[in-house]
């Protein structure tokens, strides 16, 4: 893959969830990313309260991206957040990629949660664009992918993880991610990296294999095509 992925999940600010620890291991991960050919990333820290707000994840990004300036790094790096689908439907709002109405939506692991239609539908009626957060680790959804069918519209979107492709996650979330690629209801592949050691922000492995299973071009769509209309706010095609 060209030198031009968008990486719209990734955990790359530190000190604010589970990700690098210091703005160090932020630079070596976006090294890492530069290498692989992403040259665009969205900061998306986990939010399940409202301890940081979108000011502070700003002022965390503006701080990386004068590093990486300072440091040669050929990467920018963009305010978004992951939020939990379990925080006060009001406060989802403020949480959006790159200013956009998109909005990063985190399932827990164990569950699909039975209220999840409605707020994806609350959310869509305030004039939000849901964007679905790696369904195929849900154990719900592994043991029965139709639960997402049947939740998503033409204005829910899904993102797997480049890991579940490439089966960094076993062979039965691997196996859910196929599935859900074939569906057709994929619309981007992201990193939801976490570090330079582990989960690391790495994009090419996955498009490759996608390419395998959906062809180069859709799978270019999901790496770069589809992250930069969200990026620029503009719809998904």
């Amino acid at each position: 893959m060209p030198g031009n992925m968008i990486d719209v999940h990734c955990h790359i600010l530190p000190d604010i969830d589970d990700g690098p620890s210091d703005f160090e291991e932020s630079l070596e991960m976006a090294k890492i990313a530069s290498r692989d050919g992403v040259c665009k990333i969205i900061a998306t820290p986990h939010i399940n309260d409202n301890k940081y707000t979108i000011q502070d994840i700003i002022k965390r990004v503006d701080q990386l991206n004068r590093l990486l300036k300072e440091n040669s790094i050929p990467v920018i790096v963009y305010p978004g957040a992951e939020v939990s689908i379990g925080l006060d439907p009001a406060i989802i709002p403020k949480y959006t990629l790159n200013h956009t109405n998109y909005t990063l939506i985190e399932f827990p692991h164990n569950h699909l949660p039975s209220f999840a239609g409605k707020i994806l539908s609350w959310l869509i009626s305030k004039g939000l664009k849901p964007i679905i957060a790696h369904p195929e680790r849900n154990y719900s959804i592994i043991r029965s992918p139709d639960l997402l069918l049947k939740l998503l519209n033409k204005d829910i979107y899904v993102q797997i993880t480049a890991g579940s492709l490439t089966g960094d996650f076993g062979v039965d979330i691997q196996y859910c991610a196929d599935f859900l690629l074939d569906s057709g209801k994929i619309d981007m592949i992201a990193s939801d990296a976490h570090s330079k050691k582990f989960r690391t922000p790495v994009l090419s492995e996955a498009a490759e294999v996608a390419s395998t299973l959906v062809g180069r071009e859709a799978s270019q769509r999901l790496v770069s095509t589809n992250p930069a209309a969200i990026l620029a706010g503009e719809e998904i095609h």
